[in-house]
């Protein structure tokens, strides 16, 4: 009997958080400026070790026409963010500046790597916030070393994290096939080579959708709020992927309900907690940091996810049955 209240108090959360955030968009989005035009990106060849130059080059291109648009419109700021994008060190799979953004940055040399992690981000993440995306990926690029490379996938419109998308798993129905197709060029491309899946917080919901499609090594979930289907467990995943999962001590992800609630046209909530014991991950010590910390330099998160990408043990790691 005890569980029926507690039930009743995860749904008017739920509820009461999809009713804010239904309130909050409309007054947050009516203070940003109008969308910044960009022109739509070449077609280009599958992925392919022989035309990554090629590929650089023609993105790079796109990146200059998307800059001189945004100058054009009056955005200085992401003129400025389009123009360091551009510079001849950096090198971009794909790239299409229009509605916020989609990218595919690469850091290391992607056609000697042995090891690829392809890094998938939560809410909030687009041309305008992408510092802090890219931040993450150098870190973990410089923690990794060596024969590695580090793939920061932006293949999606993320949700914002005070919205009613964020509450559902719209965004990631919609990000799925776009990442496993990635995923797919990227393995016919480096067919021997050990890839890593890492996805934060609602990146994590797309990679758990998209497990069963994905030949890859590991899949590593972190502030994750669920993981977005009804699977209870790590064998639901239908994945031969290891799974990991590790959360922060003062993440505050640790507070959102673990339910999935059908609604008239949708789901609200993301079910199944990734670090609990019941779920079967192999969980990893991800420090005392917050939601936004696990990519931090020197951190215990980033350490641990730069040894579960090159094959080893991380340290203090704890396993589920």
């Amino acid at each position: 009997m005890a569980s029926r209240p507690r039930s009743s108090r995860l749904r008017r959360t739920l509820l009461a958080a999809l009713v804010t955030a239904s309130v909050a968009v409309p007054v947050s989005g009516a203070a940003r400026p109008a969308a910044v035009p960009a022109p739509a990106p070449a077609a280009l060849a599958a992925v392919s070790v022989t035309t990554l130059d090629e590929r650089y080059e023609a993105n790079r291109g796109n990146i200059r026409a998307a800059e001189r648009m945004a100058a054009e419109h009056g955005d200085r700021r992401r003129a400025a963010a389009l123009r360091a994008m551009a510079d001849p060190a950096r090198h971009f799979l794909s790239f299409d500046g229009r509605d916020g953004g989609r990218t595919t940055e690469i850091f290391g040399d992607l056609s000697r790597a042995a090891r690829i992690a392809v890094l998938v981000p939560g809410s909030d993440t687009s041309l305008d916030t992408y510092g802090r995306f890219r931040a993450g990926a150098l870190a973990l690029r410089q923690e990794l070393g060596g024969r590695a490379a580090v793939v920061a996938w932006l293949g999606y419109r993320t949700p914002g994290t005070v919205s009613p998308e964020v509450l559902t798993p719209g965004r990631a129905d919609d990000a799925v096939p776009e990442l496993q197709t990635f995923v797919r060029e990227l393995s016919a491309a480096k067919p021997a080579v050990r890839t890593s899946l890492l996805c934060h917080s609602y990146g994590s919901v797309i990679c758990a959708r998209a497990a069963s499609g994905l030949e890859v090594a590991d899949i590593v979930l972190y502030g994750s709020p669920g993981i977005g289907t009804d699977a209870d467990d790590v064998a639901g995943l239908h994945t031969g992927a290891t799974v990991w999962a590790g959360r922060g001590a003062d993440d505050w992800i640790a507070d959102v309900p673990h339910v999935r609630l059908p609604l008239l046209f949708t789901t609200v909530g993301f079910g199944a907690d990734p670090v609990s014991p019941e779920f079967g991950a192999r969980t990893f010590e991800a420090g005392d940091g917050g939601h936004s910390d696990y990519l931090k330099p020197g951190s215990v998160s980033l350490k641990n996810i730069a040894r579960i990408v090159s094959g080893q043990t991380p340290s203090e790691e704890t396993r589920h049955a």
